[in-house]
């Protein structure tokens, strides 16, 4: 077949990147190829819609279409690590628009209004030097854990926008009983659904004698374990997260020259749009 005389016009990748995880906690056929060395290529026109696009903003299908069109080498955008998603994220915004973000911040001392230009090579380098900490190790028993994937923290996040939405339904009722009953099977789910988020971050327990990895046997054990064992469990989880979160930006108000920070906000209404 003759090569499309068009061919020379097709896009090329702007950056390469490597991924914090390397594709260790990635889901098996994730990536093609070196997690090291991933080239990134600048969105489409169609990336573009689908990222503005309501239904497929809500069911983060938009984000993974946009992810396998810059980054070919990721297969399913599903499967990769939540460590890595904002770099991924950050990466694409770099090939599509450069390394400059301009955004709009309100001094919390005067309430001025200012603008910035952020360096997004600060995220890269941040990410790049993060590390995940997978071992809690406790009395008689020790914990791996792993991140979720992007499609677990979607689902996590759709069932608590859902759960929030309920509330706000319920808050608008007269009180009943009826009224108390539903608000308390609502934080009952809203328990079970904290507990199914930190259980899926145990990847397996080693009990000194065999490392258990059945997800039945985990799932019982996260029910019926002591407290401490839970909250190490939790703790050790929020810590990675705050480790993992994007780095802040130090800046200084025009007008009455307080010092401030700002954190990028990965939302695809500005951050996937020409600044």
């Amino acid at each position: 077949m003759a090569n499309n005389p068009l061919e020379q016009f097709f896009r090329q990748p702007k950056i390469y990147i490597s991924l914090p995880s390397q594709g260790v906690y990635n889901e098996p056929g994730t990536i093609q190829g070196e997690a090291s060395n991933l080239p990134v290529y600048s969105m489409t026109a169609m990336d573009e819609i689908i990222a503005k696009t309501p239904d497929a903003i809500f069911s983060g299908e938009s984000m993974v279409r946009m992810i396998q069109s810059c980054i070919p080498n990721i297969k399913n955008a599903w499967g990769i690590s939540m460590l890595d998603t904002d770099l991924i994220f950050t990466a694409i915004r770099i090939a599509t628009y450069g390394n400059m973000l301009s955004v709009n911040h309100t001094c919390p001392g005067c309430g001025a209004g200012n603008v910035y230009e952020l360096d997004l090579s600060r995220v890269v380098d941040h990410f790049t030097n993060c590390k995940y900490n997978n071992k809690i190790v406790l009395d008689k028993i020790t914990i791996h854990t792993r991140p979720i994937t992007y499609r677990k923290s979607t689902d996590v996040a759709i069932k608590q926008y859902q759960m929030s939405r309920q509330l706000s339904q319920l808050e608008a009722m007269e009180e009943s009983e009826e009224k108390q009953k539903l608000v308390n099977e609502l934080f009952a789910d809203l328990a079970q659904t904290q507990n199914n988020f930190f259980m899926a971050n145990v990847e397996s327990i080693d009990t000194g004698n065999q490392i258990v990895t059945e997800r039945q046997y985990i799932e019982e054990f996260m029910k019926k374990c002591d407290k401490t064992i839970y909250d190490a469990i939790k703790s050790q989880v929020e810590l990675n997260q705050a480790t993992w979160a994007m780095p802040t930006y130090k800046v200084k108000c025009t007008d009455c020259n307080q010092d401030n920070e700002i954190t990028i906000n990965l939302d695809q209404s500005n951050f996937f749009a020409q600044a």
